[in-house]
């Protein structure tokens, strides 16, 4: 165990090397969503899950999942193969998600996409308890693998349209500053909730976002954690409602060009804070399923 955790720690560095020395890269959720989806599920997790969640994070997290839960981003210029594992792009306009249909990377390979990753790694956590499971699988990264695409495939947008890439080729103004629409989702819209209500303080949005989760959605909290036909996780679904609110609301209004201010933001926000929520609700049922 401890080999393998001064290997992540090693890995973990040279990641962060080679994304300074190359270029930046657009997060799925931004930093800060996923802190908060790994923060909110963490705070859920079963006594046994807990357990298993603290032996498997890496020495250096000082078992704070948050704090590692942007790891996969930071990894994709060394795992190339991971890159298409962030996302799903459907046909455009038709606003429907389907596995058999759309769940391939740009070489048509079938299960390379988000919902597929979320599929295999928690397939591979599911062994955690089997004595074979050390020597086949890293069960630390798969379970840093499976926190952050639980948080991704919950942005709408990393469920949107081919031809734009979900939104990462539609130019707009985030009130004065060039964006992409992407990147307003990842982070802009966070961004902004944090400066104008939390005095730019993520512990302020986690905190309003659990709060909600105990009073405005807490009738909604059972079903968000439901799996079909005793599912451990259900990424179809998660992926559906996801293309379903890119139309309703991340492509609506945002055209090549636009100028997004107060009234995007503030319509948007609601949509955000609930996807954050159902994220880190859903990574905590899931693991909890996992780990019994």
């Amino acid at each position: 165990m401890r080999m393998k955790m001064e290997g992540f720690m090693v890995l973990q560095i040279l990641a962060l090397l080679s994304l300074g020395n190359i270029f930046p890269v657009i997060h799925g959720w931004g930093t800060d969503g996923h802190l908060t989806v790994c923060r909110i599920a963490q705070s859920r997790l079963s006594e046994a899950a807990a357990e298993a969640v603290k032996k498997l994070l890496p020495e250096s997290a000082e078992n704070d999942l948050g704090s590692v839960c942007s790891w996969a981003d930071k990894v994709k210029f060394r795992y190339h193969w991971s890159s298409p594992l962030h996302y799903i792009d459907t046909p455009d306009d038709l606003c429907t998600y389907q596995y058999n249909r759309d769940c391939k990377d740009e070489n048509g390979e079938k299960g390379r996409c988000v919902a597929g990753a979320i599929n295999n790694y928690t397939t591979q956590l599911l062994t955690y308890n089997s004595a074979a499971s050390q020597a086949e699988y890293n069960l630390t990264e798969a379970l840093l693998f499976l926190s952050h695409y639980m948080g991704d495939i919950h942005q709408p947008l990393h469920v949107g349209f081919t031809s734009d890439r979900g939104g990462n080729t539609i130019d707009v103004h985030w009130y004065t500053r060039k964006q992409v629409l992407h990147h307003v989702w990842d982070a802009n819209i966070i961004e902004t909730a944090e400066e104008r209500l939390y005095d730019s303080n993520v512990d302020g949005l986690i905190d309003a976002i659990q709060q909600n989760i105990t009073t405005e959605w807490v009738d909604l909290v059972k079903r968000w954690e439901t799996c079909s036909a005793k599912k451990t996780t259900c990424p179809d679904i998660y992926a559906s409602e996801g293309i379903k609110a890119a139309c309703d609301w991340a492509y609506k209004g945002a055209s090549e060009g636009s100028t997004l201010e107060d009234d995007y933001f503030d319509s948007r926000l609601p949509i955000v804070n609930l996807r954050l929520a159902q994220g880190g609700v859903r990574l905590a049922a899931t693991l909890n399923r996992i780990f019994g």
